[in-house]
């Protein structure tokens, strides 16, 4: 841990965009349980978890393109502070969903607090090399990763609580405010990226069909870039291959929380144990998997392969879950998966990409694999709902995508694992 401490003391720029980070991730986990619980009291149905989901993650998918265009554009550090103000503001209008007749508010308000973060989450990501030296990008990345993960464990278990014994307002309004706070921490960082809208603005703009059709050629420009080098986009493409199985997890958790494994009745609190063990698993295990194989290339790629297989290990665990134990020790097994493959992607993908695309190409990794959570969501809402498949069933249906995109990728890294040249 002195490696990430050290990188925290020495980097005061990072520092504060990494208390930035802390604040705004347990707000998050309060606002998701809340959600969750309110949508368990107004409806319980199935596919009303998968809408809450799809709600969080279509406006990824939607708006990704054109925030990989703002994210190269403009300057970074001003897009995240203006994305948490706008975030807070949306947060506070989820205080108004109080009966069933008025839960399309919460949807239509979830979606729309999620295009302000299609926005703040690549521009983060291309902000980040601007912030910390290149060799500090890994400690950088997976103390990220571990941040997110304590916060998810240590957010899961106070917003169930929070939840259970104060209501559902209180877990908004703390997360209003820790969007606040995060836009804080924003501003105090010194280092700010040159966007080209700088440069370019001695150049009038001829109105908005213009600037629409110039962001839609930077969007296909990416896409040329990415399409020219298979390499590159499969690398972008790992955590959508993640997300399709994970995806699926989003929505059993729910029933597994309320209906299955409830303490004394209650599946908040089951559910916070459940994002508290997925915390550990992806808090830790990118940082023991960093200590075994270290930052070279051959580590990197081996890391991702060891990232698929325990996300494998812990869905195939999930599904023959006999006890509340067994299932928070998958859940850890199956965090530790996700955790890997999430910082050891970014990392391949922050080292290859020239600045000047970073953005357009985290918007296009972020696209990918919010559609792909999305798909596997709506599946496990359906296949819950109308075909009358069990938790168990679904749960293996996972395993054996989860196996099939483990074989896919073990076939890609014999061909990558001596290092391939790239153009930038």
């Amino acid at each position: 841990m002195k490696l990430y401490l050290s990188l925290l003391q020495r980097n005061r720029n990072f520092r504060n965009l990494w208390f930035a980070r802390v604040v705004s991730n347990l707000g998050d986990w309060f606002n998701l349980l809340a959600s969750a619980s309110l949508i368990a009291v107004l409806s319980g149905a199935g596919t009303a978890i998968s809408f809450l989901f799809l709600a969080r993650f279509l406006p990824l998918f939607v708006m990704s393109p054109f925030a990989g265009v703002l994210a190269d554009r403009f300057e970074r550090r001003s897009l995240l502070i203006w994305t948490d103000v706008l975030r807070a503001l949306t947060v506070l209008g989820f205080l108004f969903v109080d009966r069933p007749e008025r839960i399309w508010l919460l949807y239509v308000l979830t979606a729309l607090q999620f295009v302000f973060s299609a926005v703040f989450s690549p521009a983060e990501q291309a902000y980040l090399p601007a912030v910390v030296d290149k060799q500090d990008l890994v400690t950088a990345n997976a103390l990220d990763s571990f941040t997110w993960s304590t916060m998810l464990a240590i957010g899961a278990l106070l917003g169930g609580l929070a939840t259970a014994f104060f209501g559902v307002q209180t877990a908004f309004i703390l997360d209003a405010l820790s969007f606040l706070l995060s836009a804080w921490f924003v501003t105090r960082i010194a280092v700010r990226s040159r966007g080209r809208a700088h440069e370019e603005s001695a150049q009038p703009l001829e109105g908005a069909q213009s600037a629409a059709g110039a962001a839609f050629l930077e969007i296909f420009e990416g896409m040329r870039y990415l399409w020219a080098q298979p390499v590159l986009l499969a690398f972008a493409l790992i955590k959508a291959g993640g997300s399709l199985v994970w995806g699926s997890v989003n929505v059993l958790e729910i029933p597994l929380a309320e209906q299955i494994f409830p303490l004394n009745g209650n599946g908040t609190l089951t559910l916070g144990l459940l994002y508290a063990a997925v915390g550990i698993g992806t808090g830790f295990g990118p940082i023991v998997v960093r200590h075994l194989l270290g930052d070279t290339w051959g580590g990197m790629l081996k890391a991702v392969s060891i990232g698929y297989f325990a996300m494998t290990l812990g869905i195939l665990g999930l599904a023959l879950a006999p006890s509340l134990g067994w299932m928070l020790g998958a859940t850890t097994v199956r965090g530790v998966g996700t955790g890997v493959i999430w910082v050891f992607s970014a990392v391949l993908l922050q080292i290859l990409i020239p600045d000047r695309l970073r953005g357009r190409v985290f918007a296009f990794e972020f696209a990918a694999f919010t559609l792909t959570q999305s798909i596997s969501t709506l599946w496990a809402g359906y296949a819950y709902d109308n075909l009358g498949w069990s938790v168990s069933q679904i749960f293996f249906s996972a395993a054996v995508a989860s196996i099939v995109i483990t074989g896919a990728w073990l076939i890609f890294y014999l061909r990558v694992r001596s290092r391939p040249k790239f153009a930038t």
